[in-house]
């Protein structure tokens, strides 16, 4: 079965090769460890599955030796890195515009977050969310995906738009003066999401370099490469991304069919053509989506039940001993 998603577009790996030349660390040894070569760095239609991800993520860290890699790459990914999303967020008439675009094109970057805006309590939240637990690689991801949203906010607004703080899921990793001196703000650890605040005064702030021509330029060629994206992707995949699109359960075959934009018959035919079938990938997706959060999440075992859909925990215990060999919590334990 094919992966969930496409992790990272190539402009931003080559940003990592920047950090780390800036290191003396080696491109071909560092991208050899995965299996890469220098020149595919070069193809702007290279993207990267998440396995492949996460080991050039660990291997760019351990080489460089620096454990707020997250950070100084995300600093370097200003406007400029983000292509089409990029120049509409430029364009854009003000800031809440920028939001919602960022919200609705951050799959073309970086499929593996979500973004959500909440709007209360005297702040604006900008809340990342994980589609899947990333485990090892959490930090650096969430560390470089925050200061690269603050870096496109400053750029669009040219300085205006400041952010009020940063707020981190996991504890102090030993670079918190230093994440303070890079984002320039209040940072938080051991909170209970992940993002950066604005002030609500900030949302309609007129962006000088606003071109409506060129914003809807723009928007086109990202909704083109959202077109050409889900193309390119078999439908299991297809299937799988809107599965994890639901933040808890899963919706049925005819909800996805429709979603697709397909009839249930046509969609169940095509996933037979692939060799699979709608049951084996929720089935699959369950399996992994279970492991990963008893591996690496801190929810309690009858929260990851709720999650996968399991109306009682006792039917996912059984399920996840038929996946595993062992109940969850004897697996959480050896983990």
């Amino acid at each position: 079965m094919s992966d969930v998603t496409s992790a990272l577009a190539v402009p931003y790996v080559r940003l990592i090769a920047e950090q780390l030349a800036r290191m003396d660390v080696p491109l071909d040894h560092w991208l050899g460890l995965s299996g890469l070569r220098p020149e595919q760095l070069d193809d702007e239609g290279f993207l990267l599955d998440l396995p492949t991800f996460r080991s050039l993520s660990l291997d760019a860290r351990r080489l460089s030796g620096e454990p707020a890699l997250g950070l100084l790459v995300g600093e370097r990914l200003g406007v400029q890195a983000h292509g089409a999303l990029g120049y509409a967020a430029m364009n854009s008439r003000n800031i809440r515009e920028v939001l919602d675009l960022i919200q609705r094109y951050i799959g073309l970057r970086i499929a593996l977050l979500a973004l959500s805006v909440e709007i209360g309590g005297g702040e604006v939240r900008l809340v990342l969310q994980e589609f899947l637990p990333l485990g090892d690689i959490r930090a650096l991801v969430l560390e470089g995906a925050i200061c690269s949203i603050k870096s496109l906010l400053q750029d669009v607004s040219m300085g205006a738009c400041q952010v009020q703080r940063v707020v981190f899921p996991f504890p102090d990793l030993g670079h918190a003066s230093q994440a303070e001196a890079l984002l320039r703000c209040r940072v938080e650890y051991d909170q209970g999401w992940a993002g950066l605040t604005l002030s609500p005064e900030v949302l309609d702030l007129p962006l000088k370099m606003s071109d409506p021509r060129a914003f809807r330029l723009a928007e086109e060629l990202c909704q083109r490469e959202v077109l050409a994206l889900e193309e390119s992707r078999s439908w299991v995949a297809r299937v799988q991304r809107v599965l994890l699109d639901t933040r808890v359960g899963f919706p049925s075959l005819e909800e996805t069919a429709r979603r697709l934009h397909v009839t249930p018959r046509t969609l169940h035919r095509r996933l037979v053509a692939e060799d699979s079938s709608f049951r084996m990938v929720l089935e699959d997706l369950r399996r992994r989506s279970a492991v990963d959060q008893l591996r690496f999440g801190d929810a309690s075992i009858e929260e990851v039940a709720y999650i996968l859909g399991y109306s009682d925990p006792a039917n996912f215990r059984r399920a996840f001993r038929r996946w595993t060999g062992m109940p969850p919590s004897r697996y959480r334990a050896s983990r």
